[in-house]
């Protein structure tokens, strides 16, 4: 009887148990456990199939589970954003307009040179093509504008600078060619000024090869000119291009246009920006209240290699952005009657973990070289020119320098159009514009 409650007490399940083995052990937590799943593929050694059933089910669960884990990171380390689109209507700040007449100056001081730029073009076209151009492609500009008081702004001489014959158009062997065709391209050669070490440049287009060769002696020969030039003392009134203006049905005052002349695209007028007066606003849509231009487009003085296009640039932007015409804005051909409509684009980024942001440019490592506020062009254009001043030791032309750098002349820097790398440049977005 004795032993009888000796073996009940023994089946009694205590507090803290001790087995006398692992095999004990392990056999009362398969009987015993609530886990289902895991525990089958080694608690049904019994039964093979029961087994495998389970393992295929135990890899398909930890392979979706897994699955699901990547998705749900993935989404979250992809800050995803929910773009919300809204429409007001109501007084809407118009925008800055700038048109240029597309007639860059001929300024007195260089105007020999740029005479003798024209011939080499026609030499050059005849050349290539057979095609004689002088009575039908260019114009010699007789309007050249004088600047007062050169003398002042250090010393310059015509003799100074010689229009280089050694970088002339050629034809070059096309060597991608796959027809299997004799056929050759148009370009130009750039060297070192020892005149080794060449760059070769090819177009498939005959007319690309002209303009890019035009261009870049035109920019060394502009590069003459002082870097300080107040054009505002030539006789060129607003009346010259502009012969009406109004906005709203009201005729423009001049406080409502600023002036600045362009390298390419010639004489330009910004109007609705940095005047004296405030900022216009629309409120109504329609053509009756908007800006009306009746503009004049001097063809008789175009430069055709130079740019490719007659009439008139406009470019629609913002009050205190720079108008960067080469690389935004549109063509209006003259000789008709063209009506704009303008919309307004808002972009706000979120900026932080989602992108690199700038509010005003100020943790940025580049001064600009621009009088506006920052935007991504102005910095590019900014930190491409303090790198070429540094590397090169002049400037690009269509840019404004540094204090105390000049502009580029393959007279003194004969290497300097040769150079090709990639500029490494810190700009960053601005987290909200605008753009039309």
């Amino acid at each position: 009887m004795e032993q009888e409650v000796a073996r009940e007490e023994e089946k009694k399940e205590g507090l803290i148990e001790f087995y006398d083995s692992f095999k004990d052990m392990f056999e009362f937590f398969c009987k015993n456990t609530t886990i289902h799943g895991t525990i089958r593929l080694v608690c049904s050694d019994s039964n093979r199939m029961k087994t495998a059933f389970w393992t295929l089910l135990f890899l398909a669960s930890f392979g979706m589970l897994y699955w699901q884990f990547a998705l749900m990171f993935s989404q979250y380390w992809a800050y995803p954003v929910v773009l919300t689109m809204s429409m007001h209507s109501g007084p809407k700040m118009f925008p800055a307009i700038t048109i240029c007449n597309l007639d860059p100056y001929r300024f007195e001081l260089v105007s020999e040179h740029l005479v003798q730029l024209d011939h080499m073009a026609e030499k050059s076209i005849a050349f290539l093509y057979g095609i004689n151009t002088s009575a039908s492609l260019f114009h010699m500009n007789e309007k050249n504008i004088h600047i007062k008081d050169l003398s002042s702004t250090g010393n310059l001489s015509r003799s100074a600078f010689k229009l280089s014959q050694n970088f002339s158009l050629l034809r070059m062997p096309d060597h991608n060619n796959r027809s299997g065709k004799k056929h050759s391209s148009v370009g130009f050669r750039l060297c070192n000024a020892t005149g080794g070490n060449c760059f070769y440049k090819t177009y498939s287009s005959g007319m690309d090869a002209i303009l890019e060769w035009y261009r870049f002696h035109y920019m060394n020969i502009m590069s003459q000119l002082p870097v300080i030039i107040n054009i505002s003392d030539h006789e060129e009134q607003i009346e010259d291009m502009v012969y009406s203006c109004q906005y709203d049905g009201e005729p423009c005052r001049p406080s409502d246009y600023v002036h600045f002349h362009h390298p390419v695209f010639g004489s330009c007028y910004t109007f609705n920006s940095k005047g004296t007066d405030s900022f216009w606003t629309a409120t109504k849509p329609g053509i009756p209240y908007g800006l009306s231009l009746i503009l004049r487009a001097e063809q008789k003085d175009h430069i055709p290699l130079l740019s490719t296009v007659a009439g008139v640039k406009v470019m629609i932007h913002n009050h205190n952005q720079t108008p960067f015409l080469e690389h935004e804005g549109f063509d209006i051909r003259p000789g008709i009657a063209t009506t704009i409509g303008i919309q307004q684009d808002e972009v706000n980024r979120l900026g932080g973990n989602y992108g690199k942001c700038t509010t005003n440019g100020d943790d940025v490592n580049v001064k600009l070289l621009y009088n506006n506020s920052y935007t991504l062009q102005a910095c590019l254009h900014s930190c491409f020119q303090h790198i070429m001043v540094r590397k090169c030791g002049c400037g690009y032309y269509y840019y404004p320098l540094p204090p105390g750098a000049e502009y580029c002349d393959y007279n003194k820097q004969p290497a300097w159009g040769k150079s090709r790398r990639l500029v490494p440049c810190p700009c960053g977005r601005t987290p909200s514009y605008s753009s039309y």
